[in-house]
């Protein structure tokens, strides 16, 4: 009799399948490589960023617009992507089967938080080539602090997506996620930075979860500094996302 896949082989099987099923996904793949490319292309053509450029936030539209877009890319895969997947996992009882396999609660997270990342690259991939095609020329200092940003914020948005995924009904999942998605990316700091709107309201999105990305990648592609604000308020959500989901997750 042979010996059962060590836990490692069978996260590593299982992020290759939940990679494979966003991929595959219609949905899910518009919200990860097309909304973003074309909301790239829209900030590069026309002259929403304009005035952040001539008040000297970068040197061009490029340089501005693909730190946000990529912010949005970890919102798009970890939060709506991963949300709605996991809300229909366990609609149709998928989740409560994969938990009573070998393969156990801790393989199941692993293995989705795994399937992330390697969106996300793929994403980071896709998009930087399309922006360095386009003129894009980050701050070779920033980038390391940028891709540990990156990771940070789609960790924030993996526990939150979560968090809604496993305490409504999908329905509802999708709803709820899509309507943030569409909220976060026009008014939550991932594209226009949080100095550029109102008083009150950039005090209020500086300490979202998207706004914090949206800021960290900006400073840390713009001008390579690194953005401790963000990492605390990115550190917080993943904390307390992560409690609240472990907490209040129904598997069934």
């Amino acid at each position: 009799m042979s010996a059962p896949a060590s836990l490692a082989k069978r996260v590593a099987l299982q992020s290759g399948y939940e990679t494979m099923s966003m991929l595959r996904n219609g949905e899910q793949l518009i919200l990860a490589i097309v909304l973003p490319l074309l909301a790239l292309i829209g900030l590069v053509v026309t002259p929403l960023l304009d005035s952040l450029v001539l008040e000297g936030a970068g040197d061009s539209r490029i340089n501005i617009a693909t730190p946000g877009v990529l912010a949005l890319c970890a919102m798009s895969t970890a939060f709506t992507g991963q949300g709605i997947a996991t809300g229909f996992d366990r609609r149709y009882g998928v989740l409560r089967f994969l938990s009573t396999t070998p393969l156990g609660r801790t393989g199941l997270i692993a293995g989705k938080a795994a399937a992330v990342i390697a969106v996300l690259a793929l994403q980071v991939l896709v998009i930087g080539t399309v922006a360095a095609f386009l003129g894009w020329r980050p701050e070779p200092a920033g980038i390391p602090a940028a891709l540990l940003m990156l990771v940070l914020g789609a960790a924030a948005f993996t526990a939150l997506g979560l968090l809604v995924a496993g305490t409504v009904r999908p329905e509802a999942t999708l709803a709820i996620t899509n309507l943030l998605w569409i909220l976060l990316a026009a008014g939550g700091g991932i594209v226009i930075p949080a100095a550029a709107l109102p008083g009150e309201l950039a005090a209020v999105v500086q300490v979202l979860p998207s706004g914090a990305l949206g800021d960290a990648l900006r400073d840390a592609m713009l001008a390579g500094d690194f953005n401790f604000f963000a990492l605390l308020v990115l550190a917080g959500w993943t904390a307390v996302a992560g409690l609240a989901a472990s907490r209040w997750f129904k598997w069934s």
